[in-house]
C-alpha cells in the first residue's frame, strides 16, 4: 500500500517541512544513494534497499517522513567487493568510506558511507570517538548462517558495547580497547564461526557476524532483485518487496504511533 499524496504531505508537514533540518538530512542522504547506485551499477555490484528504508520506498513512495537514516543491504561477497571500490571511488569526493580502516575508532562490523560536508550526533553517544561523523548511509552485508552461531557472533561482540559504557574509559581507551575488541573478532571468531556455517544447511541470510540485529532474509524473496522508485529515482530492491516486509515487520501497512517515534540523530549542522 502507498499513501495518498495527501496523507504523505500531511506527515511531511508534521515531521520534515521543506527546509526543515530533518527534510535537508533526508535530500542529502537521496544525493548519497544516487551516487553510490551509479557506483554500484558501473561495477555490476548488486544490493537491494533493506529495512526502512524499503518500507518507506513502498508505503510513502520515498523516505519514511520521520526517517533519518538508510540502509542498503548486500551479500558479503558483493559487500567486500564493494568495500574495495569505494576506497578508490570515494578520493577525492564529497564522501568518505567508514570502516576500522579508515576510521580507528568505528568499531562496528558494517560500514558507513559518510557525508563530509556535515555533522551530526546520535542518540546512542558512541559516535563521539569516530573521526567522521557526517550524514550517512549504512551498508550492511549478509550471509548465510544458522541462528545459533550468530546468536554466538553478537555475544562475542558484545564486549564492545561494555567499554563504551565503561565510565572509567576515557576517549583514547575506548578507541585502543574496542580496535583490539573488533580485530580480535575478525581475525578468530569470525572465521571460526563462517568455518562451522559452511557444514550447516542454512539458506536464510542472517547480518554478518558481529552486526548485533535478528532478523533474517528470505534468498527467494530477494531474488532475482528488481527496483523500486524512491523519490522520484530508481533503486535496486527485493524481487518480493512485500513480502520481505511482511516477514520483517508484520503489518507493515500499519503506520506506528507516531506521538511515540524517535529518531536516530539527536543535532546536525551543514556546513
Amino acid at each position: 500500500m502507498t499513501l495518498t499524496k495527501a496523507e504523505n504531505e500531511a506527515l511531511r508537514q508534521r515531521f520534515c517541512p521543506a527546509g526543515s533540518p530533518l527534510r535537508r538530512q533526508q535530500e542529502r542522504m537521496l544525493e548519497m544513494m544516487v551516487w553510490l547506485d551509479g557506483v554500484c551499477r558501473r561495477h555490476r555490484i548488486p544490493y537491494w534497499l533493506g529495512s526502512g528504508t524499503l518500507l518507506g520506498a513502498v508505503r510513502h513512495g520515498g523516505f519514511i517522513p520521520w526517517d533519518d537514516d538508510v540502509d542498503i543491504e548486500f551479500r558479503r561477497e558483493d559487500y567486500t567487493r564493494l568495500i574495495g571500490v569505494l576506497q578508490q571511488e570515494t578520493a577525492g569526493t564529497d564522501y568518505a568510506l567508514q570502516i576500522h580502516e579508515t576510521d580507528p575508532g568505528y568499531f562496528f562490523t558494517y560500514a558507513k558511507l559518510r557525508d563530509r560536508h556535515s555533522e551530526l550526533t546520535e542518540q546512542t553517544g558512541y559516535d563521539h570517538i569516530f573521526t567522521f561523523r557526517g550524514i550517512y548511509l549504512d551498508l550492511f552485508p549478509f550471509e548465510p548462517m544458522p541462528a545459533a552461531l550468530h546468536w554466538i557472533s553478537n555475544r562475542t561482540f558484545g564486549r564492545v558495547y561494555k567499554v563504551m559504557k565503561n565510565p572509567e574509559y576515557n576517549s583514547q581507551q575506548q578507541v585502543r580497547r574496542t580496535g583490539a575488541i573488533l580485530r580480535f573478532n575478525q581475525r578468530y571468531i569470525f572465521p571460526l564461526l563462517r568455518a562451522f556455517s559452511c557444514l550447516s544447511s542454512s539458506r536464510l541470510l542472517r547480518y554478518s557476524p558481529g552486526i548485533p540485529f535478528e532478523s533474517v532474509r528470505d534468498p527467494e524473496q530477494l531474488f532475482p532483485l528488481s527496483s523500486v522508485t524512491f523519490e522520484g529515482h530508481s533503486f535496486m530492491a527485493p524481487r518480493a518487496p512485500e513480502a520481505y516486509l511482511q516477514r520483517l515487520y508484520g503489518d507493515w501497512q500499519r503506520l506506528p504511533d507516531i506521538d511515540k517515534i524517535q529518531t536516530h540523530t539527536s543535532a546536525i549542522s551543514f556546513k
